[in-house]
């Protein structure tokens, strides 16, 4: 051990022997940090290099050697608890199935409501925790009754009552009304003075829907960094080879007939995928100026006119929800109640074929045309929603309206009393109508055409076919449900348990009809950039969300007889409170300048420190990935050159088994039989001489050949594939 770890080459010697080169290869592996566990060999070699990593005379000590082995069985229970939390996993085997048959990109779809579903669990447990169940606790006196405010409102006496006088009960299970008075809603909630009680509901229900948005940020922020395809900072001269997939995608774990057979189909989808892709990018590559000029003015053309047919689904969302705010009388209440979300339904359906119809007619490229229609998808969803809330902020809230209940209360009082419970039923009503659309339209438009199209025979029917299993579309409705809880959150608690449990037979609806009632797309998305797009649109929702809570937070007087917050300007209002009440007059002080303006200039000014390191740490990191591209390209060449030898001096030398000599073991070590300095192993790390060891059972079957006076022999080398690959 002593000879393999100390010994260099001697000087003068102009080319090391195989000898040399073997023990350079060792004392590399001696110095070496990397882990052993890390390092790409069979564990018969990993054992070897432990054992010559340690010290000649050396010994570990008991407390080395009992930590040595605490972390080893660290480690083995870790991994035992994720085996084993991936065996109980939500919908694991579903996924899995989904995976094999259609692909990672389907698959991603099903992830991401598995995604979307622990989002709204961990919401509805952290609002439950922080603000239901301190309130059921405390059980804190009502010291504020509800305020008799005498109303002076033009052209009646008293608020229209045809609301309270309706007592269908289904349908008011349907628009929210039968849950008024339950914490379903906002006006539920009261509570006493501040100072009556040591934990503060008040301060729990203002925070916790920040605290949730910011966790979903986070969580969903993680989750698109994670997914965030790697080739746009590679390059798109970095590709990896289809041999590669070829030789290290199989898994021989695999001993059941159902997984391999969904392997396969797996690995044939990922295989389509790599050659769609060089395939379009080849297209691209090939177009002339002219041609790239056309398509660039066709191009505007086509987003001008969506932009109009936007423009004009927005308009007519906007006077929807104003007419169903203005007109409540009796006999046009029932129609009224689900107009908006009517409206934003159809025009989320009739957009998208709108969309394709005008795309076709200009005969776009096929990636172009997908690009495009999915962007205004996108703008036409979440544009429908901020709408949707500002025709509400403007009929309910009074923006842009001078009228005297505004005037004199800070929101139309003489129609919503409690303005907070009747957001919160139209975006209760949103979320309801969104979900019965969905399973209506899965079992009475896409089942009875999947049972038409498989009996009948024709024309019609062959050019109808079943229905297209679009996951772009898919994600943007359930992106679209996702960010109306969001913006409920606030005016309705518990909405995200009810969106929970739409998710959760969302995903076997939909599961459903991709298994029996729907063909695949004939556009394949690869995993990562479905996962990173889906997390991006999430993201845009989740700021529609954010701005008019913030707004409604900082700068709307609440609901003078109903909820918490009615004794104070805006619900803001009660953080200062508490600060004064609660904190001492060093903690007040601290949040004063952290508030102020003389804190704000340094902070500015740490965050440009900052973003300058990552900026230079993006860039070194830019430049370090080149020059390692190079270092590879080169290497790769210089292997080339040496098998190009190799053939020459065989060709010139004779058969390749000719007998050779053998080198002897230096210092008596067992050398592994898989180490191939020459040749590295896939990931070996650090660099390696130019020569092939031996492998496979000979200790040092190297074939020696005369080339000449100054060439030295050139051996060969086989190294071992590893444990995921056939050798």
């Amino acid at each position: 051990m002593a000879g393999v770890c100390g010994s260099g080459r001697p000087p003068g010697e102009l080319e090391p022997g195989p000898t040399e080169l073997w023990e350079q290869e060792m004392e590399r592996l001696c110095a070496s940090r990397i882990p052993v566990r890390a390092l790409p060999y069979p564990m018969e070699d990993k054992r070897v290099i432990r054992r010559l990593r340690v010290p000649e005379g050396e010994q570990p000590s008991c407390w080395e050697r009992w930590q040595s082995q605490r972390q080893t069985e660290r480690r083995r229970l870790r991994d035992s608890v994720q085996r084993l939390a991936r065996g109980f996993g939500l919908w694991e085997a579903a996924l899995y199935e989904i995976g094999g048959l259609f692909g990672t990109g389907i698959q991603s779809y099903f992830t991401f409501l598995r995604f979307l579903l622990l989002l709204n669990l961990l919401t509805f447990l952290l609002t439950a925790s922080f603000v239901l169940l301190p309130l059921v606790w405390l059980h804190p006196p009502v010291t504020e009754p509800a305020l008799n405010l005498t109303l002076q409102c033009p052209g009646s006496d008293q608020p229209p009552a045809s609301l309270q006088r309706f007592h269908n009960q289904f349908w008011n299970i349907l628009t929210g009304r039968a849950f008024n008075n339950t914490f379903l809603f906002y006006g539920a909630y009261r509570a006493g003075p501040e100072t009556s009680s040591a934990y503060s509901v008040r301060l729990a229900y203002l925070l916790s829907p920040l605290f949730c948005l910011l966790l979903c940020f986070c969580g969903t922020l993680r989750r698109m960094v994670k997914g965030l395809p790697q080739k746009p900072f590679l390059g798109r001269g970095h590709r990896r080879a289809l041999s590669t997939k070829v030789f290290s995608s199989w898994d021989f774990c695999i001993h059941v007939p159902e997984a391999a057979f969904l392997k396969k189909h797996e690995i044939s989808k990922e295989f389509k995928v790599e050659l769609e892709e060089q395939w379009r990018f080849e297209q691209v590559q090939q177009q002339t100026r002219a041609q790239r000029a056309y398509h660039l003015l066709t191009y505007l053309r086509i987003n001008l006119l969506i932009g109009l047919l936007v423009a004009g689904a927005i308009s007519a969302i906007f006077w929807a929800t104003k007419y169903s705010q203005d007109n409540k009388e009796e006999e046009l209440f029932l129609l009224l109640q689900y107009l908006p979300p009517g409206v934003i339904a159809m025009v989320n359906f009739l957009g998208p074929l709108l969309f394709v119809f005008l795309v076709q007619l200009e005969n776009l490229p096929p990636n172009t045309e997908v690009n495009v229609i999915l962007i205004w998808c996108v703008v036409l969803k979440l544009t429908s929603l901020g709408i949707f809330s500002f025709s509400l902020g403007q009929t309910v809230l009074c923006l842009g309206r001078n009228t005297t209940s505004c005037k004199s209360y800070g929101y139309n009082a003489c129609d919503y009393q409690c303005w907070e419970n009747s957001v919160g039923e139209e975006f209760y009503k949103l979320s309801i109508f969104n979900f019965l659309l969905m399973v209506a339209f899965t079992f009475l438009v896409t089942l009875p055409r999947r049972l038409l199209v498989d009996r009948l025979s024709g024309r019609f029917w062959a050019w109808l076919d079943r229905e297209e299993f679009l996951v772009p579309k898919n994600v943007l409705d359930i992106v679209a449900g996702q960010t109306v809880t969001w913006m409920g959150l606030f005016y309705c608690p518990l909405l995200p348990l009810l969106n929970t449990i739409f998710i959760f037979l969302t995903f076997y609806i939909k599961k459903y009809t991709l298994l029996r009632n729907s063909r695949t797309s004939p556009r394949l998305f690869r995993a990562s950039s479905s996962t990173f797009f889906f997390q991006l649109v999430l993201l845009l929702g989740l700021l529609l969300a954010v701005l008019p809570l913030g707004y409604v937070i900082t700068s709307i007087h609440s609901s003078w007889d109903c909820g918490l917050f009615g004794a104070y300007s805006a619900p803001w209002q009660v953080v200062p409170e508490l600060v004064a009440l609660r904190l001492p007059l060093v903690g007040q002080r601290t949040l004063h300048y952290l508030g102020s303006h003389a804190f704000s200039f340094p902070l500015l000014l740490l965050l440009s420190l900052v973003l300058t390191a990552c900026v230079s740490q993006s860039q070194a990191n830019a430049q370090a990935i080149q020059e390692l591209r190079k270092q590879l390209l080169w290497q790769v060449k210089d292997k080339w050159h040496l098998v190009e030898d190799l053939s020459r001096l065989l060709s010139e030398s004779g058969p390749i088994d000719s007998p050779g000599p053998e080198f002897p073991r230096p210092g008596g070590a067992s050398r592994p039989r898989s180490f191939c300095p020459g040749f590295p192993c896939p990931g070996s790390p650090g660099p390696r001489s130019p020569w092939l060891g031996s492998s496979l059972g000979h200790p040092a079957g190297i074939h020696s050949h005369s080339p000449g006076p100054h060439r030295s022999p050139v051996p060969v080398c086989r190294f071992r594939y590893p444990s995921t690959v056939e050798p």
